[in-house]
Formats: C-alpha cells, sequence, structure tokens
C-alpha cells in the first residue's frame, strides 16, 4: 500500500467580490521630490553610434559620480526618476539637441548641476543646458526638429533639382521596414522647410564630424508627427522624385528641437517658457545647496 505524507495546503482561491491586500516592499517611503530639472544634451562624434539605452545607462552612472541627490520610485525595484523626453536621435545619427527631465529630492542649483553632470559624462556626451521645470510638459514643446544632412561627393546641381522637385510635389509616397513589418506613408506634408547649399572644403558640423572634401549639406525643418518622418524618408523621397542618391552614406545631425516658431519656420528655444517664468519670480526657488556643491 503507498504511503501518503502529510497533504500540502493550497492557497484558497478568492472570489470576484473578494479583496487581497498587495504586499508593500519594507523599509521607508521614498523622499517627495523637491524639484524637477530639464537638461539639453549633445551626442557628438563617435558617440553618436551608441545606442539610447547604453547613453541612459552613462546619464545613471554619471549622476552617481556626480552626487545629484535623484529621486527614486516606490514599490519593490525603486529606479531613478529619469525621463527622456520626445523621440531619441536613431543610433548613427548626431543631435545637439535631446532632452531628458531627473526628479531630485532636495532644490538644486541647475548651473552647478549641468557642470557637475557634464564633467562626469564621457566626451561626446555633453550637457549643454540645465533649466528648473516650469509650466506645461515639455514633451508639449518639443514640435518640431530642424535637421543637417551632409552628403559627401554628392552633386550639388542634382540635389537642387531633387530638392525643388521634392517641394514641389503634393504627396512622396515612402515606405520603412518597422517592427511590426514594411509600411508605407507620406514624407512630404511633415516637411516644413528644405534646402540643399554646397559645403567648402575643411568645413566642421556643429557635432564634430568633419570633412575635408566638399559635399552637400541639406537643412531640413520637419514636424514632428506619426508616424515619424526621419531624415533618411527625406532622402528616399528625393530619390524617388528625381532619382537623387548620396553616392556615400550621409551625416546627419540633428541641430535643435522646439516649438515651431511661424516667424523663422524652425524650432524655438524649448527653455524659453521655462526660463521666463523662473527670471520673472512666478517661481520660488527654497532651500540651499545640496549634493556636495550641487
Amino acid at each position: 500500500m503507498r504511503e501518503h505524507g502529510p497533504s500540502k495546503r493550497r492557497p484558497s482561491r478568492l472570489g470576484k467580490d473578494e479583496t487581497t491586500l498587495k504586499p508593500v516592499p519594507d523599509g521607508p517611503a521614498p523622499a517627495p521630490v523637491a524639484q524637477r530639472l530639464r537638461v539639453r544634451y549633445a551626442k557628438r562624434g563617435r558617440l553618436r553610434f551608441t545606442s539610447h539605452r547604453d547613453i541612459s545607462r552613462a546619464v545613471e552612472r554619471a549622476i552617481r559620480r556626480a552626487d545629484v541627490p535623484v529621486a527614486f520610485s516606490a514599490g519593490f525595484s525603486p529606479h531613478p526618476r529619469i525621463s527622456y523626453v520626445g523621440a531619441a536621435a536613431p543610433t548613427g545619427v548626431a543631435s545637439e539637441a535631446e532632452y531628458l527631465e531627473i526628479a531630485v529630492t532636495r532644490w538644486c542649483d541647475p548651473d552647478l548641476l549641468r557642470a557637475a553632470l557634464d564633467d562626469s559624462l564621457p566626451p561626446g556626451l555633453d550637457v549643454l543646458a540645465v533649466v528648473e521645470a516650469a509650466g506645461e510638459s515639455l514633451a508639449d514643446r518639443l514640435e518640431c526638429s530642424a535637421w543637417e544632412v551632409r552628403l559627401p561627393q554628392a552633386d550639388p546641381a542634382l540635389a537642387t533639382v531633387a530638392v525643388e522637385a521634392f517641394k514641389a510635389a503634393e504627396r512622396v509616397e515612402v515606405e520603412r521596414l518597422t517592427k511590426k513589418g514594411l509600411r508605407r506613408f507620406d514624407a512630404r506634408e511633415a516637411v516644413l522647410g528644405l534646402e540643399a547649399r554646397g559645403a567648402t572644403e575643411g568645413t566642421e558640423t556643429t557635432a564634430g564630424q568633419g570633412s575635408s572634401q566638399p559635399c552637400v549639406i541639406l537643412r531640413m525643418v520637419v514636424r514632428h508627427a506619426t508616424p515619424a518622418v526621419r531624415p533618411d524618408d527625406v532622402l528616399t523621397g528625393l530619390r524617388l522624385v528625381a532619382g537623387f542618391a548620396p553616392p556615400v552614406p550621409p551625416e546627419v545631425t540633428r541641430l535643435a528641437q522646439g516649438p515651431l516658431d511661424v516667424t523663422t519656420g524652425g524650432p524655438a528655444d524649448p527653455f524659453g517658457l521655462d526660463r521666463d517664468i523662473t527670471r520673472g519670480g512666478e517661481t520660488e526657488l527654497v532651500g540651499g545647496h545640496v549634493g556636495g556643491d550641487l
């Protein structure tokens, strides 16, 4: 006869009308957020090949090294309250205008934090500006981007013809392979401005990418839309409407992003409202320096 050991007690199942308490992590609750800081940083030179995930890891390490009193989320796996605003520049694309927000537990001087954070990041990831968050969501202000596309060895005359043909078209249908498969969309409507010009020898871009030979430079302003229209989509459109294809891979840099300035036709400074409110005294800055010299 088979012997049975002590029976294991199964947990009882709760009915639909019954409730259960959720487990609560041990330890004190995380410190409240005292201030939110908005950061503009650049991705230059060889660092343009760094993935967004690697950049986020580098930022977290830099925040620890700079002794920034970053706030943490609640729960069993607390994480630093750092949010990246807007669509990140693709891997392989340089940028002068990437944005993130940091929540801190004590007031920090934005200028001191900018210097400390910049010193803690590797060369090529450069902190350009830090302001205290004020007013509306920063993401709502990022309406368009200005891009520079360098095309080494390209023919300036052919580039000019292709640009004019693209601007004259009502629609330019392009295809892009996405995670959900091949997607077809209009690349023309989102392009607010597009021009081509030649570059002199030795011209250097703002992202530190130099060239010792003449090339064509495309400047474009693209409205943020869904799906997002990227510079490579515009290049595809130039090939479709005029057969213009650069002989070598392009060098792409995001120069700026922000609210659309109807006067200039390009992006304005997204930090403008934050600076105006802070300087106007509508946002009260209280507390002392924290986190060492911050």
